[in-house]
């Protein structure tokens, strides 16, 4: 087993050219005492989309690496994958992020094996931290293993055919539970793990549902004292666990579609350090948003493309939205025309886009359909990718500071 460090941040990079931007800002972080590790992750929808291969983001990784000299661990992950989607990442990722959405809830056999394994912990566990023991038998135990045994058991064929193909001293899994009808309860945290680790596998991070939205790249909807509260307890459980099952001492949270959550980056911060824990956020298509306000400033062709962008992902709302409505919230009455996009200053587009609720052009609908829209930029092909590369230098200067000041700092500064 490949041992992560205490602190990762997963990178999304759709179009593979902020490798360099990405690592600076952590970086730069490293030489402010935050010391961070990077992850680079890209799903096999993302890849099929934009048309690139699982070997090249590991081309971009080693790449950024090489150049900017980075010395310490890093990783490639290959996000949300399944049985059927996995082989093609075995060879060039070290980071496996198994995703089980489809088995939840479907019937499972194990049932009795389970009971049996739980046998040792009796009827209910105490765990420091929390106000009441958890509940090991009855109605919550039936619920869970009617939503999740069969998911977990998914989780260890995929993890046993990585283990088959690589070996066991040459990868980090991760277990992601977050695309689920409801927040888990401690209990069901506690019987996840339980099932992973009768399953065999050594997750080193678990993706929980939290209680609120995470809609992509939009800030936290919700009850903020309430996710105070289920984070604190989920990390309370996580640590029981280690200790209770044997799992990996490095077992951590991760939070998926953490970017720009700026309400609830002050409580997880404080919440790691009270446990004086580890923690994984993936920032998903922060960077992509942010080389789109990159091409806006540069003004003439690049604010061009940005508009054109726009008009594209407009006309097929529905197409792009569809694949992401548990993660989007867009009101198509607060979306501004094509014809007065058309009409903006590159300063107008970049603070429409640009996510400072502060500024009172910011539009967080037109932010969330920007972020679904890649595969309009996709389609433009070596339009758009040329035009990353004629305005380098501002592109990635607006990613390394987002990175660095708008999520790194916050959480694990």
């Amino acid at each position: 087993m490949k041992r992560i460090e205490k602190y990762t941040i997963g990178m999304g990079d759709r179009f593979a050219h902020q490798g360099r931007a990405q690592l600076r800002a952590v970086t730069q972080a490293c030489e402010l005492g935050i010391a961070i590790h990077p992850v680079w992750n890209k799903s096999n929808r993302e890849h099929t989309i934009i048309h690139s291969q699982p070997g090249d983001l590991r081309a971009e990784a080693d790449e950024a690496v090489q150049a900017l000299g980075w010395k310490r661990p890093y990783y490639v992950d290959a996000d949300h994958i399944g049985l059927k989607t996995v082989d093609a990442f075995v060879d060039t990722a070290d980071f496996f992020t198994l995703d089980v959405a489809d088995f939840v809830g479907k019937p499972s056999t194990d049932r009795a094996r389970f009971q049996a394994f739980l046998a040792p912990w009796g009827r209910e566990v105490a765990v420091p931290g929390l106000e009441r023991p958890l509940a090991l038998e009855g109605a919550g135990l039936e619920r869970a293993c009617d939503k999740f045994l069969r998911a977990m058991a998914e989780a260890g064929a995929i993890y046993r055919h990585i283990l088959s193909r690589k070996g066991g001293e040459s990868f980090v899994t991760e277990v992601s539970v977050d695309e689920t009808d409801a927040p888990q309860t401690p209990d069901e945290l506690f019987l996840i793990l339980a099932m992973l680790a009768m399953e065999g596998v050594p997750a080193q991070t678990i993706a929980p549902k939290f209680t609120g939205r995470f809609n992509k790249g939009v800030d936290y909807v919700g009850d903020v004292s309430q996710f105070e509260k289920e984070f604190d307890e989920d990390l309370a459980v996580v640590a029981f666990a280690i200790r209770e099952f044997g799992l990996p001492d490095s077992l951590k949270l991760s939070v998926h579609s953490g970017s720009d959550k700026f309400s609830i980056y002050p409580i997880i911060r404080k919440l790691i350090k009270k446990h004086g824990c580890g923690l994984h956020v993936k920032t998903a298509g922060t960077t992509w948003l942010e080389e789109v306000i990159g091409l806006a400033e540069s003004g003439g062709e690049g604010l061009q493309i940005a508009g054109d962008i726009y008009a594209g992902a407009h006309a097929r709302f529905e197409e792009l939205t569809g694949p992401y409505s548990t993660v989007i919230d867009i009101d198509p009455a607060r979306l501004p025309s094509v014809s007065d996009v058309r009409g903006w200053s590159a300063e107008e587009y970049a603070q429409a886009l640009r996510h400072d609720a502060a500024c009172p052009g910011y539009n967080p609908h037109f932010r969330q359909l920007i972020h679904v829209g890649f595969k309009v930029a996709a389609e433009m092909g070596a339009r758009f990718t040329d035009a990353l590369d004629a305005h380098a230098e501002a592109v990635g200067a607006n990613v390394t500071h987002n990175l660095l000041e708008r999520h790194i700092k916050p959480i694990f500064g």
